[in-house]
């Protein structure tokens, strides 16, 4: 699933989606529920990972732009 489509989608808690996988109306045999448990949790990391990164890019280039600002602004003195 791309990135795009995973912000789309409305966000539901971990703990809520596991308890609609072991809960739902289908009962999954054992190696398809942990399959699904491992799918899910892995979506739930590979999220929490990228938006990580978003964070730490964004506040590099924060930091980044004002160094630059400042570095233009003692070479104007």
């Amino acid at each position: 699933m791309t990135q795009q489509a995973e912000a789309s989608r409305p966000h539901t808690p971990l703990q809520d989606r596991l308890r609609q996988l072991l809960d739902g109306p289908v009962a999954l045999d054992k190696r398809a529920l942990l399959g699904s448990l491992y799918a899910e949790v892995t979506r739930c990391e590979t999220l929490a990972y990228t938006a990580g990164w978003n964070d730490a890019l964004a506040e590099a280039r924060r930091t980044s732009s004002g160094d630059n600002r400042k570095d233009r602004a003692s070479r104007q003195d």
